[in-house]
């Protein structure tokens, strides 16, 4: 199988709680005396660690924080988000998550999360979706160095699953890439990954002019077509 390896975002993608972190940062930025407006969230948070989202929120007030000040920061959104989601009754997941995880699975394609969201963050949500055991490796916005669009966390996922898996020799061209927003589909192509866009966030058209792919939800990807296009790209690499 030339299919290898899904690796997911996280926010926007398995849980639907875009609307929980606008209202944390909103909260964040009126606690600086700053007030965050619809365009800052969605031009510079989505789809962004909460460090890089920070940085840009208080650069555009002429704000310029020091890497200590962002971690008190990024710590009190943590708790907060974590104090909400121990309140939800149900998780607010997306459709066919579960189901599509277990698909891979069958198949032997290894699955791993790529996401700006904190390690404690996605940690609280999959514990309480039941999805903890489910990614072979992941990379969190806290750990990752430089944040989407940059495609550090993609290459840092792929050295993650070669280290766990030497034997399978996972290459860019074996993966495919999950994604929601503008910025991680461009991280993940230019890691030389492959990108579905799913049409949680951001409309349909939009995402269809940067992804290889467009869906509406999960349930939607045909593996089969996406294996047919991931053996022909491995193909071409091996003869070029």
């Amino acid at each position: 199988m030339s299919l290898q390896a899904v690796l997911f975002d996280f926010n926007g993608v398995i849980v639907n709680d875009e609307a929980l972190h606008e209202e944390l940062f909103a909260e964040l930025m009126l606690s600086e005396n700053l007030r965050l407006f619809p365009q800052d969230f969605r031009e510079v948070c989505l789809g962004r660690s909460d460090r890089a989202a920070l940085r840009a929120l208080l650069g555009r007030r002429g704000r310029v924080a020091t890497d200590a000040y962002l971690d008190q920061l990024i710590a009190k959104k943590a708790q907060a988000y974590q104090q909400r989601v121990s309140e939800w009754s149900t998780v607010p997941s997306y459709p066919d998550v579960p189901e599509f995880i277990t698909q891979l699975q069958t198949q032997g394609i290894l699955t791993a999360l790529v996401t700006g969201a904190t390690r404690a963050d996605i940690e609280a949500v999959l514990a309480r979706l039941e999805l903890a055991d489910c990614f072979a490796v992941s990379v969190t916005g806290d750990e990752a160095r430089r944040s989407k669009p940059d495609p550090y966390s993609y290459h840092l996922a792929l050295e993650r699953l070669n280290r766990q898996f030497p034997e399978r020799q996972i290459k860019p061209q074996h993966c495919l890439a999950i994604e929601q927003a503008p910025a991680g589909i461009s991280a993940a192509k230019q890691a030389g990954i492959q990108v579905v866009g799913v049409a949680n966030t951001y409309p349909f058209h939009m995402l269809q002019r940067l992804a290889n792919w467009t869906v509406d939800r999960l349930g939607e990807i045909e593996l089969e077509r996406v294996e047919q296009v991931v053996a022909h790209s491995c193909s071409q690499a091996r003869n070029s």
